[in-house]
């Protein structure tokens, strides 16, 4: 016997409200991201007024603050999002606003967006112009596109590419022990970096399918102002059906100090050791002109991130958000612990990467930055590829192995 379908709305029951999305198929697909769930109801912990946001988008002294209002007015959906942007790539002063503005342009899409992007795309600036183009190819295509600068590449260094990420994270903080309170910090990528610090993908070309160094560099956290250095170790796969480009999934998991304090080397109210993990996955373009020992460069890379972290709120009571977001202050956690949770705080985010001109010379660098860890992922503060300590991968200034 056939079966007919009910109208839709006879079929949902007294009280309980209708699959919003009934039409567009198994919910188990298109809404299963833990994430989502907790976009949904998460309260914004920043409380600036959205005058404010607006007025420090732009006017603020700190081009870090600068580029988090960015990100906040956009988060906050206001009308005039575009404009706003649109005024910070033309007039910031920081080349970093400027492109993360761009990025913040793609975010939102639109034909609006999309003709900044391309008005932008012959900047003075080379890599801001070239940041504007490739996030119009990607809104037109969904595949990035280059400029034709020259390139410079180092042979003396341990990885043969050193690719600064700017990464864009969401961070949703368990604010009590029911799980139904939460609220929701949105990172800009130098607010990130400030806080936890800049990350680097450093392939190389004989193990990057399955093997990748993720390095980053906190400065202002040590008085003597040296950087604070931390060194992820990922495996995974990668998928090579398109000779230009591979898609990848790749994992991390390793033994890290984690600060009850909630900053980073600060041991004052003791640490436990724990196994913290982190999950990415995306795809990297390649460059077939710049060719490194007989393969193609990775030109940009781009995908997600997720992982946990533990923050400390009695340390943060009371703050602004600048000093919330100071040197140190973000702590990866971990649910992977038998003798209690270490992790308050729900992390996803995307990432952008593609090879810039540091020294201003005209020449896209390849792996000029400096990185300070050998091809394990242990610390190597003199970069001469030898490990300060052999399996150590963490900043050891508060001797927290010991």
């Amino acid at each position: 016997m056939a079966i007919e379908f009910a109208d839709v709305a006879q079929t949902v029951e007294a009280g309980a409200p209708a699959w919003e999305h009934f039409l567009q198929g198994d919910p188990a697909f298109l809404s299963s991201e833990f994430g989502d769930f907790l976009e949904k109801t998460a309260i914004r912990l920043d409380v600036r007024t959205d005058d404010q946001v607006a007025h420090e988008a732009l006017d603020h002294h700190d081009p870090m603050m600068r580029e988090q209002s960015l990100y906040q007015y956009v988060d906050r959906g206001l009308p005039g999002a575009v404009d706003l942007l649109a005024e910070a790539v033309a007039h910031d002063g920081n080349r970093e606003v400027r492109w993360n503005a761009l990025w913040a342009l793609e975010q939102i899409g639109g034909i609006r967006a999309l003709r900044i992007l391309q008005r932008h795309a012959g900047d003075d600036d080379s890599d801001v112009g070239e940041w504007a183009r490739l996030f119009a190819a990607e809104l037109q295509t969904g595949r990035p596109a280059f400029d034709d600068r020259p390139w410079a590449f180092d042979p003396g260094r341990t990885f043969d590419e050193t690719i600064y990420l700017n990464i864009k994270c969401d961070v949703y903080v368990r604010l009590d022990d029911t799980g139904s309170h939460w609220g929701k910090i949105t990172l800009a990528p130098q607010g990130l970096a400030r806080s936890y610090g800049q990350a680097h993908a450093c392939p190389n070309v004989a193990t990057r399918d399955h093997k990748l160094i993720i390095s980053k560099n906190l400065s202002g956290l040590h008085d003597d102002g040296s950087p604070h250095v931390e060194n992820f170790l990922f495996r995974g796969v990668t998928n090579h059906a398109n000779a230009e480009r591979g898609s990848f999934f790749f994992e991390s998991r390793g033994l890290r100090p984690i600060f009850l304090s909630g900053q980073a080397d600060d041991d004052s109210l003791g640490h436990r050791n724990e196994m913290v993990s982190a999950k990415r996955s995306g795809e990297w373009t390649l460059d077939p002109r710049m060719e490194i020992k007989g393969a193609s460069a990775i030109r940009y890379v781009r995908g997600r991130v997720q992982t946990w972290g533990y923050i400390n709120f009695t340390t943060m009571q009371g703050s602004s958000l600048e000093e919330v977001l100071c040197p140190g202050n973000s702590i990866l956690g971990t649910l992977d612990t038998p003798s209690g949770p270490l992790a308050n705080a729900y992390i996803t985010g995307a990432f952008k990467g593609k090879l810039v001109d540091w020294d201003g010379d005209g020449r896209v660098d390849v792996n000029s930055l400096n990185i300070f860890a050998t091809e394990d992922a242990d610390v190597d503060t003199d970069m001469d590829g030898i490990a300060d300590e052999p399996g150590v991968q963490f900043c050891r200034r508060t001797n927290w192995m010991r």
